[in-house]
């Protein structure tokens, strides 16, 4: 069975200008990547869970705090390793400074017999379109555009 997500783009019109929240995963694997690796916030959608609810879920856990609003579907995208990423965008405004993401563990150093704890975000950053386009992981840079035709068509 694939795997599938659910998370939201959020973003907002500052004089005119469209930004969107990205977040930089954390922990080790994630470490010294930047460019090519921030993402919408989003997680795992857990048996008989709506994918809206999941998106506002984990958005909650990733971000710290509850979203608001209608949620605006912008489809299905497959990442590059196979899992399927249900998308929404939301407008919202964020102070980046206030985000505090919740954690998880793992083995680290593999096979350490160690476990360390790491936050699941390490930073939350409002990025223009085209240097969203620059730092997004690609899988997820459909997103961008499914956004701007969905901005186009409201105004």
């Amino acid at each position: 069975m694939t795997a599938r997500s659910a998370g939201i783009l959020l973003y907002r019109l500052i004089g005119g200008s469209l930004e969107v929240l990205l977040v930089h995963p954390g922990g080790p694997y994630w470490r010294r990547r930047d460019r090519g690796a921030w993402q919408i916030p989003k997680g795992d959608i857990l048996a008989g869970e709506s994918t809206e609810a999941a998106a506002l879920r984990e958005a909650q856990e990733e971000l710290g705090t509850a979203l608001q609003g209608t949620l605006v579907p912008m489809g299905r995208l497959r990442q590059a390793g196979g899992k399927i990423v249900e998308g929404f965008a939301l407008e919202q405004d964020l102070d980046t400074a206030a985000i505090v993401s919740n954690c998880f563990e793992i083995e680290w150093p593999p096979r350490s017999g160690r476990r360390q704890s790491f936050p699941e975000i390490e930073a939350a950053q409002w990025f223009t379109v085209a240097e969203a386009e620059a730092m997004m992981l690609p899988s997820q840079q459909p997103f961008l555009d499914r956004l701007a035709d969905y901005l186009a068509l409201r105004h």
